[in-house]
């Protein structure tokens, strides 16, 4: 899978099933600097539609882009305030 987005850091939280995911993807999220994004690595299919949810329903964080490589989930969320 080739990608123009480029991640500050990468959180992987393979092998973890909901909410792990998106509590680990708060709290990453929580160290970057505005603008900066996280890619995330997720093998939980449920994470596809978890983050969306997630960035929809907080403040400060959008969801860039989402991709699957295989049996990975990559999400890439910015943040934004």
């Amino acid at each position: 899978m080739s990608t123009n987005i480029d991640a500050t850091e990468t959180l992987d939280v393979k092998g973890q099933s909901c909410p792990m995911p998106v509590v680990e993807t708060g709290r990453a999220i929580d160290d970057l600097a505005v603008g900066e994004t996280l890619e995330v690595l997720a093998t939980d299919s449920g994470s596809v539609s978890d983050l969306a949810g997630w960035t929809d329903a907080t403040a400060g964080v959008e969801l860039v882009a989402q991709a699957e490589d295989g049996d990975v989930y990559i999400h890439y969320v910015r943040k934004t305030e």
